[in-house]
């Protein structure tokens, strides 16, 4: 799995005259993720070419069950985000 700190680390690597230091890389990852929570909570569509789109979908109330006691419960509706891979980087896959 590539964590957040080695994405960092790449960052900076990969593009020294943007990102001199850590921090620098970290803080514009950090405003990214922030743009994108954004745009979800403004109820928008994110679509980044090439990697994919981010939706935020309504799901429906419904009846549960509690694993430890079988006992009926109600499970209220909620948003979820939903990521869709873009075709060109699923097919290149």
């Amino acid at each position: 799995m590539f964590t957040k700190a080695q994405f960092i680390e790449t960052l900076k690597d990969e593009l020294p005259e943007v990102f001199p230091t850590k921090a620098a890389a970290e803080k514009a990852f950090d405003k990214f993720c922030s743009v994108i929570a954004d745009k979800l909570h403004a109820g928008g569509r994110l679509r980044l070419p090439g990697v994919g789109s981010f939706t935020v979908s309504e799901r429906a109330a419904r009846t549960g069950r509690n694993p430890q006691t079988g006992k009926a419960i109600k499970i209220p509706a909620r948003k979820v985000v939903k990521f869709s891979v873009a075709k060109g980087l699923k097919d290149s896959l």
